[in-house]
């Protein structure tokens, strides 16, 4: 069968959704999947682009061969902040060799020896908390909170110890380019005028690679321990130069943290206005935790097999609200996709958001039910899996994915376990932000120490 056109809107409208998408895209696809399908184009010449929403498409681009897509180009403009050697705005051999340079930096060995730091660093966060929660009984935004955590977590995986005492420096570094980022696309154009917010993020930029080449030097003078952080393994894997390491690491902390604490933020929404499921998470994390009672005992990895309702959770949350609601790439050839042609030079904005409410893959789509995760047979899971996407897929999905689900689960059970939380409403946000998807308004909680006593063994868990 000859691949159709794109269904879309027309005329002078497409001008308006080119300009709306570009600042908050969410309504956007909302309406036009609504009208269209999930499978949309408008746009012309070399500002055309591709909506695919579809999950078999999308899973179809996926298992396409990468070089059929570029990443590097004209509409991407996360090179000026993450630096043009970045894994995600590389492309072909450079990609190919970064990616397999930064991977060891996630194994699994290094991954469950990160638990009990997250799990430290989550109780430190809660102790924060408890410090300063308002004796009016005023409401707390806990979506800073968690941006903090997060922070706090992905310096420690990717410096060590040596660089915690600098972590709110180096979040500082990073808000100016991450506000920038999320800026109409119009301010964003390159120019090398001074006294501008452009020139504002090159002068952080070039005082945390400052932080980095340092920490460079001092990994390189030093023996290489297999199981200390990322920046160690990259430096000593010898497979990448120090521009191209300092390019990594600004990535990761950046990408790392900004899209982890919005996750966590839609999390706290779901699970705290879904009645009953915040006991529920109580009940799992009590028992999940018992045996690292005892200051003798390290948490390991068994945590995250007795943690199987936060992980539900984290993954029905991610499915209605993932950090990136668009992944963007260039068609660099005519490809067809869903049955559908695709122009070279398109820009394709595969959409976790319109896949993870594809109603041909989740019985009621917009319905939260953590649960819909359980009890699944082979042939269930696999098709849940190919359509849960806030990851990416492919040779070309988050290399931190890991890490995330990791911390995502862990702190959420923790703060179940240690913390009373009430929303301010029981209507969940609405989303905003064009590069990380994140509820508006924050997540402004009434928030008190969770109950002490035994845990009620006939919760119910499951």
């Amino acid at each position: 069968m000859k691949a159709r056109r794109l269904p879309g809107p027309g005329g002078v409208a497409q001008v308006g959704y080119l300009r709306r998408m570009l600042a908050d895209p969410v309504p956007v696809l909302e309406e036009l999947s609504g009208t269209h399908g999930p499978m949309i184009g408008f746009g012309a010449g070399p500002m055309r682009m591709a909506i695919v929403g579809d999950a078999g498409a999308v899973g179809e681009m996926f298992a396409m061969p990468v070089d059929r897509f570029r990443w590097d180009h004209k509409f991407n403009v996360l090179g000026f902040v993450v630096g043009k050697s970045s894994l995600i705005v590389s492309d072909g051999a450079d990609h190919r060799r970064r990616r397999k340079a930064v991977t060891p930096g996630f194994a699994r060995r290094r991954l469950n020896g990160w638990i009990p730091m997250i799990v430290a660093e989550t109780d430190s966060a809660i102790d924060r908390l408890g410090e300063t929660i308002p004796t009016s009984g005023a409401a707390v935004d806990l979506y800073p909170v968690g941006r903090d955590l997060a922070l706090r977590v992905v310096v420690r995986a990717m410096f060590g110890e040596s660089m915690a005492a600098r972590t709110d420096e180096i979040g500082e570094l990073f808000q100016r380019p991450q506000a920038y980022l999320e800026s109409p696309a119009v301010r964003q154009l390159p120019h090398p005028f001074p006294f501008t917010k452009r020139a504002r993020v090159r002068a952080d930029r070039r005082r945390l690679d400052a932080i980095i080449d340092a920490e460079i030097a001092s990994r390189s003078a030093r023996p290489h321990d297999e199981a200390a952080d990322v920046l160690s393994a990259l430096v000593h894997s010898g497979d990448l130069d120090d521009a191209e390491i300092r390019d990594q690491v600004a990535t990761l902390i950046g990408a790392g943290y900004d899209t982890t604490s919005a996750s966590l933020a839609w999390m706290l929404w779901c699970a705290t206005t879904t009645p009953g499921l915040w006991e529920r998470l109580r009940s799992e994390a009590c028992t999940a935790f018992a045996s690292g009672d005892d200051a003798e005992t390290e948490w390991d990895q068994r945590l995250l097999s007795r943690l199987g309702l936060a992980d539900r959770v984290m993954r029905e949350t991610l499915r209605l609200h993932p950090a990136g609601v668009v992944g963007p790439r260039e068609a660099a050839i005519d490809i067809d996709v869903g049955g559908y042609r695709i122009p070279a030079g398109t820009l394709i904005l595969w959409s976790a958001y319109l896949t993870g409410r594809d109603p041909h893959v989740w019985p009621d789509p917009e319905r939260f039910d953590p649960d819909r995760f359980a009890g699944l047979d082979d042939a269930q899971r696999g098709e849940s899996d190919r359509a849960w996407v806030p990851f990416g897929g492919g040779a070309r999905n988050c290399i931190g994915f890991a890490l995330a689900q990791m911390e995502l689960t862990i702190i959420l059970a923790r703060l179940a376990q240690r913390l009373d939380l009430t929303p301010t409403t029981n209507t969940v946000p609405r989303p905003y932000g064009m590069v990380v998807n994140r509820p508006a308004g924050g997540v402004p909680m009434h928030v008190r120490p969770a109950p002490t006593g035994e845990v009620d063994s006939d919760a119910t868990v499951a």
